[in-house]
């Protein structure tokens, strides 16, 4: 079931994003995300933004919202996007439930594009964008350093209207 998250579902959020800090190169955090940080971050985004989260029998399995792309005015229109999913749900269509949900409100509040920014050794993470439409726009090389190794981040974009002015 996809529903809006509420400030309660703080500890599972922590416990699926913390799984992708410590054990991956998915996040570029270093260190655990406290309940309490998270918490503040769901207030925060959850404020202004569609954020949604899966639960399968009670038990929150992923957890997506979009925020800010960049913070000039210009570019309100275009949010950044973010999915996260239990290992122990990945291949069940949640993150796919999830994501489907956020572009749809996203587009409902009037968005016009949406950026993901993924590690880019991160090939599950691309080719989902790229199923869901997301094409392609950027390459960054080595800008970001995690397990001893340079990263390269990549950007997809979806473009959810025409681009003609309302």
């Amino acid at each position: 079931m996809i529903r809006n998250v509420c400030n309660t579902d703080a500890t599972a959020i922590a416990n699926i994003y913390n799984e992708y800090v410590t054990g991956t190169t998915v996040s570029f955090e270093l260190e655990p995300v406290t309940v309490e940080e998270m918490s503040k971050r769901i207030i925060e985004i959850s404020a202004s933004f569609p954020y949604f989260v899966c639960e399968d029998k009670g038990n929150v399995v992923g957890f997506c919202y979009a925020h800010r792309w960049k913070e000039r005015k210009a570019y309100e229109n275009t949010l950044e996007t973010t999915v996260y999913i239990s290992r122990s749900h990945h291949g069940h269509g949640v993150g796919r439930q999830l994501m489907e949900r956020l572009i749809d409100a996203c587009r409902t509040k009037g968005c016009h594009a949406l950026i993901a920014c993924i590690t880019g050794d991160n090939e599950p993470s691309i080719n989902f964008h790229e199923r869901l439409g997301f094409t392609k726009v950027s390459h960054f090389k080595q800008v970001g350093r995690k397990f001893g190794r340079w990263l390269d981040v990549v950007d997809y974009e979806l473009l959810l209207t025409d681009g003609q002015m309302r």
